[in-house]
């Protein structure tokens, strides 16, 4: 083979590897960020008392529902 189609090989390769690199990386985080939210009910009922409120175990829920579900529609 000459040297030319070793170039547009090499040059394909290195596009396919970026390409499907980027979005192996994507859906990894995707899924770690699923597994592992990250603000949890015991983060989120320290933000409330830090801004004054206290907190109820009703309205935690509420926000963390709020939350999942924000998170579900991107």
């Amino acid at each position: 083979m000459s040297t030319g189609i070793w170039v547009v090989i090499v040059i394909v390769a290195l596009i396919l590897g970026f390409v499907g690199g980027f979005f192996a990386a994507r859906r990894y985080m995707e899924d770690y960020l699923k597994k592992n939210p990250p603000i949890n009910e015991q983060m989120l009922r320290t933000m409330m008392i830090q801004m004054g409120q206290k907190p109820s175990e009703k309205k935690l829920h509420q926000m963390m529902a709020s939350m999942r579900s924000n998170m579900s529609k991107k």
